[in-house]
């Protein structure tokens, strides 16, 4: 039958069809713009932004050489760059916001202890960084212009100084053992973050969860879990971000008993994420499961729609349920985003360009007057909306182009490189973050401080990744002073 079917007429010209339509396509200017970004780099090099560091970099040398610090913290521990940006990347779920805030504040200081300390030392950079640094300046701008300075210096001061750390931790990962050890310590931060939301399942309160469910339409539902992050939509965020390095984690393992191993931990993230509840979260995590899955073979595209029918019939019917409710107004959960949403777009009728500030108290000031139906919200309950209310459209444009740069810088990376684990984790950071941004269509998936600084954490990765081939082997956790 196979061999009557390729001989027949039909399965000839579908052939080629697809054969022209794939040649064409990798043809195509956008294909080749995406998959060649060697040119940015090199106008990044030459660039004002480019010239501006380098000259900072001379004066911080300057400086350490004049109070002859060189000398003092010479061997220091600070100068451990890797292991500072490390702890707190992977411990962000598990530790209060000031404590993340002050590891992070010492890893940014251990970049700057290595570069004042050597005239030679080099950060790799991208024209990621330059988009990352501009997004982060008009957050800076924003937060100055607010309609409420006082309110908005706080939340805009921290959007400012997550995205610095993104460069940062970029800067700090030089070897390939580092970045395996990275991607390994987030995962297993990760299964603590969701065993315990399962835990939490069983063993605390549901009357806690009550703001979170809408009890007429789902009276089957008890409980929500939201683990350490206060919040089931935001644990599901996280999770999202999480799970597809589990499952790269899981792929790339040497011996059956890490693959074993990585597969539980792969399962109970999955279950913890089911117990959220979140319908953002369920199909940010249907995205970020499709785009891994093609990346590596496009030939799971099949598979993935013969799965999604399963799932229908396998899942439960509370889960089918909350599937089914997206979009309907009769819920509360959804019609409380529609009209904050309306507004929203109102409000930014008359704030598109500079936006209203950072921060939920500049939110609060403007939105009521243009809120619907009364409905009162301290944020967009969306990440691009809320982008544009608080640095109006020049920090949405800039955002977005935080994401096509890291997009090609990982995509072209995927199409070099041929090593399986680095192709593996590659899929995995693109999988993560366009997950992630799907969740942000129907919540602020950056309210919530430590979730914002693991986002750009995974967007530093993800550029980390993509220079891997070029990194020596290095060590797991400490850099060479």
């Amino acid at each position: 039958m196979q061999e009557i079917l390729r001989a027949s007429v039909f399965y000839r010209a579908l052939t080629a069809l697809f054969t022209w339509i794939g040649v064409k396509w990798h043809e195509s200017r956008i294909v080749i713009w995406v998959l060649s970004p060697s040119a940015g780099r090199d106008k990044f090099e030459s660039s004002f932004i480019s010239r501006f560091w380098r000259r900072l970099h001379r004066g911080l040398c300057a400086v350490f050489k004049k109070l002859r610090l060189t000398k003092l913290l010479s061997g220091s521990i600070f100068k451990q760059t890797f292991f500072w940006c490390l702890l707190p990347a992977a411990l962000a779920p598990l530790l209060p916001t000031v404590v993340i805030l002050c590891l992070s504040a010492v890893g940014i200081f251990s970049l700057a202890v290595r570069l004042g300390s050597d005239i030679n030392t080099r950060i790799p950079a991208s024209p990621v960084h330059t988009y990352i640094g501009l997004f982060a300046f008009a957050f800076l701008i924003a937060t100055l212009t607010s309609v409420t300075f006082r309110g908005s210096l706080l939340p805009g001061l921290f959007t400012v100084f997550v995205s610095v750390f993104a460069l940062v931790f970029s800067g700090a990962v030089t070897s390939k053992k580092q970045t395996e050890a990275a991607v390994k310590a987030f995962v297993l931060a990760g299964a603590a973050v969701a065993a315990y939301g399962i835990y939490q399942y069983f063993f605390y309160d549901p009357a806690g969860a009550g703001a979170w469910i809408d009890n007429d339409m789902f009276s089957d539902i008890t409980n929500r879990v939201y683990s350490t992050l206060e919040n089931p939509n935001v644990l599901g965020e996280y999770l999202i971000l999480i799970i597809p390095f589990a499952a790269a984690c899981m792929l790339t393992a040497k011996t059956w008993t890490r693959r074993l191993l990585y597969l539980a931990i792969l399962a109970v993230m999955l279950v913890c994420i089911m117990l959220t509840s979140s319908r953002g979260a369920w199909l940010g995590l249907l995205l970020a499961a499709a785009l891994f899955v093609v990346m590596l073979d496009a030939r799971f595209i099949l598979v993935g729609i013969i799965g999604l029918v399963v799932l229908y019939f396998a899942l439960p019917d509370w889960i089918i349920g909350r599937f089914t409710s997206i979009g309907d107004m009769s819920d509360s959960s959804t019609s409380y985003r529609v009209y904050i949403w309306l507004g929203t777009i109102a409000m930014l009728k008359d704030y598109w360009f500079s936006g209203i500030g950072p921060g939920t108290d500049a939110f609060n000031l403007v939105y009521p007057a243009y809120s619907f139906n009364t409905v009162k919200a301290p944020h967009a309950h969306n990440l691009f909306l809320q982008l544009m209310s608080d640095a109006g459209i020049i920090g949405l444009i800039l955002f977005l182009l935080v994401i096509l740069s890291f997009y090609r810088t990982v995509f072209s990376a995927f199409s070099r490189i041929r090593e399986r684990t680095t192709r593996i984790y590659l899929a995995a950071s693109a999988a993560a973050v366009g997950g992630f941004l799907l969740q942000g269509m129907t919540d602020y998936s950056f309210y919530n401080l430590r979730v914002t600084l693991f986002f750009w954490v995974v967007i530093a990765l993800g550029i980390a990744l993509s220079r891997m081939p070029d990194m020596e082997e290095g060590y797991s956790l400490w850099s060479r002073s």
